[in-house]
């Protein structure tokens, strides 16, 4: 009851190339989500001897703990993105994350489903934050639809809505087992269920921290701005009706939901309910988290539905709610991708391929906008 859902499902063999040789390592990764497996799949392919070390299974942590939203972008609304970085920064962003998606979709098979995404406006003035967003995206050429006539079940709840063309919806775990199975194929090796907790543990010429809000205790300089939240989820028994064909998310994300293939309903948020309970990295389901989650379906779909599945993960937060990708300062040879900001599923794929390329020499510019550098102090 208190599992994810993503994760129930039967877990693929891996290749026996899994096994661990002596001798030295390249590059040792931290962390077997989503970033540490778009890392060392790049890194595999180059001839690196790459080792990613996870604390439980392949996507055990946030990587196979959310809601399953594939978004472009960041955690900031493009409107703020454009004011806070200035529009040419705002817009390679942007267009960062639109390439990852693209990505993703010819990697992840039938984990991914290009839906789109909806964001809807609770009240008035998240209205006027909408079309302040929408107008900034269409000024700069993106995709993206006003709408304001909403089917039931959305129909008096919300003041309209921005529809994202370019989004998705993602089954994480079968998307992230089957990264990991592409890069140990291409000859990078697993070490399952056992937790790094010093980086003196290590030997490899190269380390890289890939573990978001499960950074805790490996740099205590990232312990002070990577904070862990928590979010909370819950999914029910399959609906007799198709009510949502796309990721859903209102009240500025605190509130997302989105319909499975199977006609599951995926919840999750309310965290500003109790944020500075939800600021941890316990992964606990709490009674008032749950409470105003089932409350919530419960309104949406006019009847209380049978709940299956409950579960918590964690994710890094960062000040500026930007990651935090690339060298870390002081510190010879490691590396760091985390702090997506809830953002994770297509950031984590991007930030990851990033690091890759800056160990291999091939530093992207998208990384200066990323910079550990700039929260970091040496």
């Amino acid at each position: 009851m208190t599992s994810s859902y993503w994760l129930s499902e039967e877990r693929p063999d891996f290749p026996d190339r899994a096994s661990r040789p002596a001798g030295p390592l390249d590059v040792a990764i931290v962390g077997g989500g989503v970033t540490g497996w778009a890392c060392a799949l790049v890194l595999a392919e180059a001839g690196r001897r790459v080792r990613v070390y996870e604390a439980r299974e392949i996507a055990g942590g946030a990587s196979g703990r959310n809601g399953g939203f594939a978004l472009r972008g960041g955690a900031p609304a493009y409107d703020a993105a454009r004011r806070d970085l200035g529009a040419e920064r705002a817009e390679g962003f942007w267009r960062l994350t639109e390439r990852y998606l693209d990505r993703l979709e010819g990697l992840a098979g039938d984990a991914f489903r290009r839906t789109g995404s909806l964001r809807l406006a609770a009240d008035p003035e998240e209205r006027s934050e909408l079309e302040a967003e929408y107008e900034a995206l269409r000024e700069d050429g993106f995709a993206v639809e006003w709408r304001d006539e909403l089917a039931e079940p959305l129909r008096g709840r919300f003041e309209g809505a921005i529809f994202y063309p370019s989004d998705g919806s993602l089954q994480p775990a079968r998307w992230v087992r089957r990264l990991a199975a592409r890069a140990i194929e291409a000859g990078a090796e697993l070490v399952e269920h056992q937790r790094v907790e010093s980086l003196d543990e290590i030997e490899a010429d190269q380390v890289v921290l890939a573990t978001d809000g499960y950074t805790r205790g490996l740099l205590p300089a990232l312990d002070a701005i990577v904070m862990p939240t928590r979010g909370q989820v819950l999914v029910t028994e399959p609906l007799e009706r198709r009510l949502f064909p796309c990721p859903h998310y209102a009240r500025h994300g605190y509130n997302y939901w989105q319909q499975t293939a199977e006609g599951r309903l995926v919840a999750g948020g309310f965290r500003d309910k109790a944020l500075d309970h939800e600021h941890t990295d316990e992964e606990e389901v709490t009674p008032l988290i749950q409470g105003h989650l089932e409350r919530f379906v419960t309104e949406l779909l006019g009847e209380a539905p049978e709940i299956t599945h409950r579960w918590a993960g964690i994710f890094g937060a960062t000040e500026d709610r930007l990651p935090l990708v690339g060298a870390v300062p002081g510190h010879d040879n490691v590396w760091v991708s985390c702090g997506y900001s809830g953002h994770g599923n297509v950031l984590g794929l991007a930030c990851g391929e990033l690091v890759a390329g800056a160990i291999l020499g091939r530093p992207a510019p998208e990384l200066e906008l990323f910079e550990p550098a700039r929260l970091l102090a040496v």
